[in-house]
């Protein structure tokens, strides 16, 4: 707690002209609450920034069916902003088209579970390509770096498999990931715009690596985002 903060509370508390008939407890409370409430904002913006979610807008209130989109199953997205998938260590995919709002849903619930969880956010190529080429030049921070990324209470991976992936050191971290987190019950969340099926097309030359990847990418939720089509 600050003390300085709850000096300058104080203070400003008993110079006020009701002080002498405030209740002790509520005095306290008036004390510690502020600087509690800081110290707890200052900690969510920390996870805020360490997820790279920090300044994002999304909210979990705007992902709801509307005109442009319909998540499926119905209430989906009211289950998931409970977070109490995360206490759970259960696995969400979400699908969709580009455009259709994967990113913002996965950013929506990353944010709001800043609130009480460490959060890692991420696009899956540029990691795996940032991992590869640190396991190369430093190993000891490649491992450091693997631990942050595994321990995290919820990993947000997204643009899943845009690409294809040919190189097999980037097949085998991202497997390396996917296990390391499903022994530790930690949630991981994916965002892809391809359907599972085509999933073991996009990881080239290592099909039980592939088939291992989309088990574990797919064990829990399936979230389906579809476009509103109009005419």
């Amino acid at each position: 707690m600050g003390l300085p903060g709850m000096s300058a509370t104080l203070d400003e508390m008993y110079r006020s002209p009701g002080f002498p008939e405030l209740d002790p407890l509520m005095a306290i409370a008036g004390l510690v609450e502020p600087e509690y409430e800081k110290k707890r904002n200052k900690r969510i913006q920390s996870r805020l920034r360490s997820a790279h979610l920090r300044g994002c807008p999304q909210e979990l209130a705007s992902c709801v069916d509307s005109g442009q989109r319909t998540y499926l199953p119905r209430g989906i997205t009211e289950t998931l902003s409970t977070l109490d998938f995360i206490d759970s260590g259960l696995n969400v995919c979400i699908l969709g088209p580009s455009d259709s709002g994967k990113s913002y849903l996965a950013k929506a619930i990353g944010i709001a579970a800043c609130n009480a969880y460490r959060v890692e956010y991420h696009h899956c190529e540029s990691l795996l390509e940032t991992l590869v080429a640190l396991k190369e030049q430093d190993y000891s921070k490649y491992q450091k770096r693997l631990k942050k990324v595994c321990g995290a209470a919820l990993l947000i991976l997204d643009d899943f498999l845009l690409h294809t992936i040919t190189d097999e050191r980037e097949v085998k971290i991202l497997f390396e990931i996917l296990e390391q987190r499903c022994e530790m019950n930690l949630s991981t969340m994916i965002c892809s715009q391809r359907e599972p099926a085509s999933w073991s097309a996009m990881i080239l030359n290592d099909e039980v690596s592939a088939n291992a990847i989309l088990k574990r990418a797919t064990k829990h939720y399936i979230v389906v985002i579809k476009p509103v089509t109009t005419g």
